[in-house]
């Protein structure tokens, strides 16, 4: 069945891969970013490729009421959002506490608690209405546990952790499912975010193992879409096999 999928933080990495397999399988998109050329630019391959509807939104999700407005205005077919993904994130800046960048931490609790905050609010009762849905907030490992540097971006996570828990609760009466995936070390964008555009960090962050790909995330989060109505997978961790959590990797 023809299921209409939001994504956010869609132009690349986790986001942009999800949207093509959904795409590929038949699905509508709502897919929103930042960076309106890329996902404009996705919206019009995915539909020409897969014949499917894509709306592109521009949206930052720290923007409360940009976000508000977004959904306010989405077009009344578009509200049946049968699946949310709230997928925007990213870690900025490595270092220890004492000498953290605030610009840093904000931009990481803006994002990754707020932003995932305001577009449930806006999302939710759409679902209510209907007595179904499916969240699903992309969290991490560093939301399971701490290491050195990780500091207020483990702290982000560990949120999503403790909402994704509490969703699930609140929302038991209604039907509506709740899923937590946190992946470990992947391949993407962000090391790249997270130093700032210093791509020789970024890469050597993943030397000497294969990391898993945004293409790996895609596929594990279209999965837990396909299950039967009355299944829900709540927290769902998953790493490469050369990675056993936070600290142990097995690097040739």
């Amino acid at each position: 069945m023809k299921k209409i999928i939001c994504i956010t933080g869609a132009s690349s990495g986790f986001g942009k891969a999800t949207a093509e397999l959904f795409a590929k399988n038949g699905h509508d998109l709502i897919i929103s970013a930042r960076r309106i050329d890329r996902i404009n630019f996705l919206a019009e391959e995915l539909s020409k490729k897969y014949n499917v509807k894509v709306l592109p939104i521009e949206l930052d999700v720290r923007n409360q009421l940009a976000v508000k407005n977004a959904f306010f205005n989405l077009p009344e077919n578009w509200k049946k959002i049968d699946v949310l993904i709230n997928n925007a994130g990213l870690a900025s800046g490595l270092d220890k506490i004492q000498d953290g960048n605030i610009d840093d931490w904000d931009r990481m609790l803006d994002t990754n608690v707020k932003g995932l905050l305001y577009v449930s609010k806006e999302v939710i009762p759409l679902m209510i209405a209907r007595q179904k849905g499916h969240i699903i907030n992309i969290g991490s490992t560093a939301g399971k546990e701490v290491y050195q540097k990780g500091n207020v971006y483990c702290a982000s996570k560990y949120a999503v952790d403790a909402l994704s828990k509490a969703m699930r609760i609140d929302l038991l009466e209604y039907g509506i499912k709740v899923t937590q995936i946190a992946p470990g070390g992947a391949e993407t964008e962000f090391s790249e975010v997270r130093f700032h555009g210093d791509k020789e960090k970024a890469k050597a962050v993943y030397n000497g193992f294969q990391p898993m790909s945004a293409n790996d995330i895609a596929e594990i989060i279209y999965y837990t879409t396909t299950l039967s109505s009355h299944l829900c997978i709540n927290d769902l961790v998953v790493t490469s096999v050369a990675q056993a959590n936070n600290y142990y990797f097995h690097r040739e």
